[in-house]
């Protein structure tokens, strides 16, 4: 359900730059990429705590958080930069 909320808030980006213009382009890059990437990862921390998944039996759920938690640090911070 996160990532659906995150992928329709940068929907909801593209549609509102399309409607009113996109002055600061870096801006609404860094928006859309945020959300994006944050779906990305969500879906993959579901993909490794999933207990039917057997390519990841081997990861603790811990390990996989944080996995989830230091690519989201990274993430936000490139965005960040990008941001100026």
């Amino acid at each position: 359900m996160v990532d659906v909320f995150f992928t329709s808030t940068g929907n909801n980006q593209v549609v509102y730059m399309a409607i009113v213009g996109s002055f600061p382009f870096n801006s609404f890059l860094s928006g859309v990429l945020s959300c994006i990437g944050t779906a990305v990862l969500a879906v993959c921390l579901r993909i490794q705590v999933n207990k039917e998944n057997k390519e990841f039996k081997d990861l603790p759920p811990e390990r996989a958080f944080a996995d989830f938690v230091l690519c989201n640090l990274v993430l936000h911070l490139v965005i960040m930069n990008f941001l100026g």
